[in-house]
């Protein structure tokens, strides 16, 4: 028999989190194992906002269309248009193209990158991790490791072995359709804007959380989300397909997936496993936006287990968690409470629709979102908004 492989991190999923955080490794010197299972793209909007494309060195080529502003569509199907002031704008990218180049970066680092699907973690008799996994051409491996990362999405297979008693968090299921962008334009697209990505708040599109329509240069995602079992998600594509004059635009691909809602209360196992991504619960509530905070989840991640293998003291894991949280813990809590508000119906959303239009509520949520820091440097602004929020509150002004 061959000896069994060793490596000092295996991490298991090739998404944004789990090729960070195994690129950022590979440059620490550390001998890592990027598990892939091939073929799965998963379904998202594709924003990132400049702070990451900054952050992570994102090259030009990936950005397929810039949005310069947004437009949000109430329950009466009454609009309000949000533009990103001066040279701003939210960078958006094909997540089969931008997480394909995320691996074959994390590669030329010097990460091992493998195409297989992880089917069980257990432990050698020096009580280390040992990854199996199947290959594409149906063989079984086995690799030992220093530590996991898990970053292996929503239905993460590695929080199932690794964390038998984890929580169960709330999630939305998410479906899209890529479709071709329309070419020229026509009476029925004519609503269609290639720098512009659209928002639904309509109950009949989605009870509990948003529809969209966001463009990706030559192609579209037109998606919606939802966590109330029973309701069609293909049925409400093709009515928002309808709506935004799209329904006879070519469909090149359609994609499904849950998307967690809540950072889950542990991410390590208090041993050798970590989690990052998806798999962690790292997407932010209301707005679904989880690409950048799965890239620094990755990082943090990565950072925690370099830290790890130098002291050998397996509190430095739940430092990626501790950093995470001091930093976006705060806006996770906000938009948690905004969603469970201003979601529940259709009455409220148009009151929603109606405080987007305030442009304190404009700028302050850009600079928010693209620099990804709670703006301070304004508080008048703040005071303005949070008395026009009471006022909508308690219906002492129309929606």
């Amino acid at each position: 028999m061959q000896p069994m492989e060793s490596y000092d991190v295996v991490v298991v999923g090739g998404g944004p989190a789990g090729a960070t955080a195994a690129s950022d490794l590979a440059q620490q010197g550390r001998s890592v194992l990027l598990l892939d299972k091939a073929g799965r793209i998963k379904p998202c909007g594709g924003a990132v906002p400049p702070r990451l494309i900054r952050d992570f060195a994102i090259p030009d080529s990936l950005i397929v269309a810039r949005a310069r502003s947004a437009r949000i569509i109430a329950p009466s199907d009454r609009t309000v248009d949000m533009p990103i002031d001066g040279e701003g704008y939210v960078g958006m990218v094909d997540r089969c193209d931008f997480d394909e180049w995320l691996r074959r970066r994390a590669a030329m680092q010097g990460a091992d990158w493998r195409q297989g699907s992880f089917q069980r973690l257990t432990r050698d008799a020096e009580d280390g991790p040992v990854v199996t996994y199947r290959t594409k051409e149906g063989d079984s491996v086995s690799v030992r490791a220093r530590t996991v990362i898990g970053a292996d999405g929503a239905n993460s297979a590695v929080v199932r072995e690794a964390f038998p008693q984890a929580e169960k968090i709330p999630f939305v299921f998410a479906y899209h359709e890529v479709v071709r962008s329309p070419q020229t334009p026509e009476p029925q697209n004519a609503a269609f804007d290639g720098e512009r990505c659209d928002v639904y708040y309509q109950g009949r599109l989605s009870p509990d959380f948003y529809s969209w329509v966001f463009p990706h240069g030559d192609t579209a995602s037109i998606g919606t989300g939802t966590a109330v079992k029973g309701l069609s998600l293909r049925g409400a594509v093709d009515q928002l397909r309808r709506d935004a004059g799209l329904d006879g635009v070519e469909t090149l691909r359609c994609e499904g997936a849950p998307i967690p809602l809540r950072p889950r209360k542990r991410w390590d196992n208090g041993r050798d496993v970590l989690l990052a991504g998806d798999a962690a619960g790292v997407v932010a509530p209301a707005s679904g936006e989880g690409i950048y905070y799965a890239m620094l989840g990755g990082r943090l991640a990565a950072e925690a287990v370099g830290e790890f293998l130098v002291s050998g003291d397996a509190k430095a894991l739940a430092q990626a968690r501790r950093r995470f949280m001091k930093t976006h813990g705060r806006v996770f809590w906000i938009l948690g409470i905004m969603q469970r508000f201003w979601y529940v119906n259709d009455q409220r959303r148009e009151r929603f629709v109606s405080i987007c239009g305030d442009r304190d509520v404009q700028r302050l949520t850009w600079e928010s979102y693209m620099n990804k820091e709670l703006v301070r440097r304004d508080p008048l602004a703040h005071l303005r908004i949070f008395f026009k929020d009471l006022a909508h509150l308690f219906r002492l002004v129309s929606p």
